[in-house]
């Protein structure tokens, strides 16, 4: 009876958890993403003000459960100095959410070298990657299409893993929900990088 019962208690109350990384250019919207996904995932989080966050310097972390999947966000800073430290994530990580700024075209070819540099990182292979066009409540800011003709001789370098490019406002939070649930679709039915049990505390 009590392994009945303690089946049933890992049932209920156990979290697949599963590790996603918060990639991009710094003032890319990475840390205002994150905070989106908090307040739309976690019921009683009061997030923070959208206006009072400033450039990561390190690492914010932040947590959403989603169904039976609990994801932990690794929001890693995105200054050239920093990005030195991104692969040291790598290993661990069962996702990842690369974060463009459609309004800054200057920078562009920048995010993209960030972006095939951590791309063809072996320590990724058959990560699914989610890579969304930030901003695009700005009415000057690039289009999908735009973006997607920037970042073209990446494509074979993405291989056959899981890829998804698609528009995202972190202010207002148009195709946040979105983005997640289409990431914890990938990481559970990615069987290469099996999730961690966590039990519910």
């Amino acid at each position: 009876m009590y392994t009945l019962l303690s089946g049933l208690y890992k049932y209920v109350f156990q979290k697949d958890e599963y590790c996603i990384l918060i990639l991009g250019l710094d003032n890319a919207g990475k840390t205002t993403f994150l905070e989106q996904s908090k307040t739309r995932f976690s019921k009683n989080y009061k997030g923070m003000s959208l206006s009072k966050i400033t450039t990561t310097v390190g690492l914010n972390i932040g947590t959403v459960d989603v169904g039976k999947a609990r994801l932990m966000f690794w929001d890693l800073g995105g200054q050239e100095e920093l990005q030195s430290l991104w692969d040291k994530y790598y290993a661990e990580c069962h996702g990842v959410i690369y974060v463009i700024d459609s309004t800054d075209e200057e920078r562009l070819s920048e995010s993209k070298r960030a972006f095939e540099k951590m791309v063809t990182s072996e320590a990724l292979d058959g990560v699914p990657i989610l890579v969304l066009a930030n901003k695009q409540d700005v009415e000057t800011c690039l289009s999908i299409p735009d973006i997607k003709t920037a970042f073209s001789d990446c494509t074979a370098k993405i291989g056959r893993r899981d890829c998804l490019t698609q528009a995202c406002s972190a202010l207002t939070g148009k195709g946040v929900r979105e983005g997640i649930e289409w990431m914890v679709k990938c990481v559970v039915r990615n069987v290469h990088r099996p999730p961690r049990r966590r039990d519910i505390t």
